[in-house]
């Protein structure tokens, strides 16, 4: 995916978060334009290899940053302007037309209703059938935004208006790893066993984290995900397989 014309944020808002981190806010709304200025900001601040830089986590439409306060209160009396300032300075100096390579992952999804547990219930509070919710949810090509909410769990966006479901009021004490719900206007796919309170349509044989791994986040930020449907009897082998 390539962005044409990603121009430097005209307005942002830079917030403390705790005593050792801060929030740089670019919008509140879910826009892949807006996204791409986040990564690219994050690739940036990567490369910057600036002492003081703990942890980066870009999300939507923020990226937080998480730093090192003894490093800094060393010579600085307030750690926060401090590093306010050094971000500021960076985000002058970003590329934000940078467009770091990004996997185009097809992901295999059973969605027999045994597995997609809330597929009867939307398809009823819609007036529209399991199968259209199925064809609709398959026929996009998903953004992952982020990486958050447990390791691995990848939120998407956005899924036809059609389908647009809220979160369950009454969360779910176990959902099963490998589920892929609807929340909203996003899908995301529940890495492991959890609570969860979003609409499950269907499950996945593979595994979105594996410590194992050289890299354990089977998705990151950027990635395109095209959902394949599969039979229950193919879920199940591959379930075995993998």
């Amino acid at each position: 995916m390539y962005f044409e014309n990603v121009n430097p944020p005209e307005k942002y808002k830079i917030s403390a978060l705790g005593d050792h981190a801060l929030t740089v806010i670019l919008s509140d709304i879910i826009d892949e334009t807006i996204n791409q200025k986040i990564i690219a900001l994050f690739y940036h601040l990567q490369k910057q290899n600036l002492f003081f830089v703990k942890d980066i986590i870009p999300a939507y439409s923020s990226i937080t940053i998480v730093y090192d306060v003894v490093a800094v209160r060393k010579n600085n009396s307030s750690a926060f302007s401090f590093i306010k300032n050094e971000i500021e300075k960076a985000m002058m100096n970003c590329d934000w037309n940078i467009n770091p390579t990004t996997k185009k992952i097809e992901i295999p999804v059973c969605y027999d209703v045994s597995l997609g547990i809330d597929l009867e219930e939307m398809a009823q509070q819609k007036n529209i059938s399991v199968d259209e919710i199925i064809q609709l949810h398959c026929k996009k090509i998903y953004r992952v935004y982020m990486i958050g909410f447990l390791p691995g769990f990848a939120y998407m966006g956005s899924v036809d208006e059609k389908i647009i479901t809220p979160r369950k009021k009454q969360p779910r004490i176990k959902v099963h790893a490998g589920s892929v719900g609807i929340a909203g206007e996003q899908t995301g796919i529940y890495p492991f066993d959890s609570p969860g309170g979003w609409n499950i349509v269907g499950q996945t044989p593979f595994k979105l984290f594996d410590a194992n791994r050289v890299n354990p986040v089977f998705a990151e930020a950027g990635d395109e995900i095209k959902f394949v449907p599969i039979e229950l009897d193919e879920f199940k082998k591959l379930k075995e397989f993998l």
